[in-house]
């Protein structure tokens, strides 16, 4: 391909310089390869061999990058979605009681119901029947959730058999390097230091191994996360595709794809001038979900560390080209990753987290019928431990608040049956 073809082919303008795509493709990279062993780490709780999941999820966001860079023409980032992986994980696996091949298939099925969605106008129809604030309030719901699941991984907090839940033993190495890691963390966020949460994961790694946080474990070899990968890699069932509880994730999971990704593509493409992008970037991610479910990860989104790459310079699918053959390179380091614990990835979690909760700010308080619906899904989400019934608690309450105030017109049609879809959730769960 002449130079020509190859520029245009990526979006890429001759008035833009070429170091500074590859500078924001670089800089992309570093912000968000930490979401290979994060994610990972996510996914083994599902029951998915770890490095088969580290490589699972590098190929995802590999096939991504580049169907970004030559589909959407878009400096944007494409991997696996923070939030998302813990409703696979949480609420298809442990509270839904799918298995992780059958939650993949959910992932793959979601994945071609959100190209129709994209490749047509219902993705407007489908975003203007939720109202903003349990638009956001979902958000919201899976940040505290997350950071609920990094204050247990790292040991902060911990069961207690009255309370629940009761702050964990700051004399235990575990807990020490997660709050180290955490303040590190914090101060290089803070800092804007490129790749500071990279940089908290691996000073947390060798503080964990100096304080004896982690036994020292056996040299993992490339061949056996190739042999494990094997076992994930086209692993779709399709045993439970007849059952009410399949459709019903498919559904949930559909709603929380389209959301975050239409906010993310939408602040995204306003941040580069280009809204011109926005179709074809949609249309590259819900393809890319597609093959998240075949490739054995969880949905991909548009990352929000593409804002990183973004402000260096990138402008063109140049950006996520040089991050998509950084990732590559990012396979022949997967056996030093399995040696990264627990307690140096869980403040990671914890700062998503927090960043997710930011999205209250565009929440309205100002009317009861609208805040208290949004607030029953933010608490009940990490209360109840699943995404899915934090979300009918504010689905149901939503309609009923409305009609209690005399203003059931101002409900959509299409809300009244989500929530009628999640009260007979309810109903058959109680049955089974």
């Amino acid at each position: 391909m002449k130079d020509g073809l190859w520029s245009r082919s990526l979006g890429f303008k001759p008035e833009h310089y070429w170091k500074k795509e590859l500078a924001a493709g670089a800089i992309s990279y570093f912000s968000v390869v930490y979401i290979v062993m994060v994610n990972a780490t996510i996914l083994a709780d599902a029951g998915i061999p770890l490095q088969g999941a580290m490589l699972g999820t590098l190929l995802t966001s590999i096939i991504g990058c580049l169907l970004m860079a030559f589909g959407g023409k878009s400096p944007m980032v494409v991997v696996p979605g923070m939030g998302i992986n813990a409703f696979f994980t949480y609420t298809l696996v442990h509270s839904m009681k799918l298995s992780w091949q059958e939650a993949l298939m959910v992932v793959a099925v979601t994945g071609m119901i959100f190209a129709i969605v994209a490749f047509t106008s219902l993705y407007k129809l489908i975003s203007q029947a939720i109202p903003h604030n349990l638009q956001h309030g979902i958000t919201v719901g899976i940040g505290l959730f997350l950071t609920f699941i990094g204050l247990q991984k790292s040991g902060i907090v911990i069961a207690h058999q009255t309370t629940f839940v009761a702050i964990g033993h700051f004399n235990d190495p575990k807990v020490i390097t997660a709050c180290v890691t955490l303040l590190l963390a914090i101060v290089l966020f803070v800092r804007n230091v490129q790749g500071g949460l990279l940089i908290s994961i691996l000073v947390g790694t060798g503080l964990a191994y100096i304080l004896g946080a982690v036994e020292p474990v056996s040299a993992v070899r490339t061949s056996e996360t190739v042999r494990q990968y094997g076992q994930l890699f086209g692993e779709l069932s399709f045993s439970g595709i007849v059952s009410v509880a399949f459709w019903i994730a498919v559904f949930l999971l559909l709603l929380i794809v389209l959301f975050e990704n239409v906010g993310m593509i939408t602040a995204q493409t306003n941040m580069i001038g280009r809204p011109d992008t926005f179709k074809n970037s949609l249309r590259v991610l819900a393809v890319t979900n597609i093959f998240a479910g075949i490739l054995g990860s969880s949905p991909a989104v548009a990352a929000a560390e593409s804002t990183a790459g973004i402000a260096a310079g990138g402008r063109s699918g140049m950006t996520p080209l040089v991050t998509a053959i950084l990732f590559g390179a990012t396979f022949f380091f997967i056996p030093l990753l399995a040696y990264i614990p627990d307690s140096a990835i869980a403040p990671v979690l914890i700062i998503i987290g927090g960043l997710m909760v930011q999205n209250v700010r565009e929440m309205d308080f100002s009317d009861f019928t609208e805040s208290f619906p949004a607030f029953l899904i933010m608490v009940m989400m990490p209360f109840t431990y699943s995404i899915v019934d934090g979300m009918a608690f504010g689905f149901i309450a939503y309609p009923v608040a409305k009609l209690a105030a005399g203003r059931g017109r101002e409900v959509p049609v299409a809300l009244y049956i989500i929530s009628v879809l999640f009260v007979a959730n309810f109903v058959l769960h109680s049955l089974v």
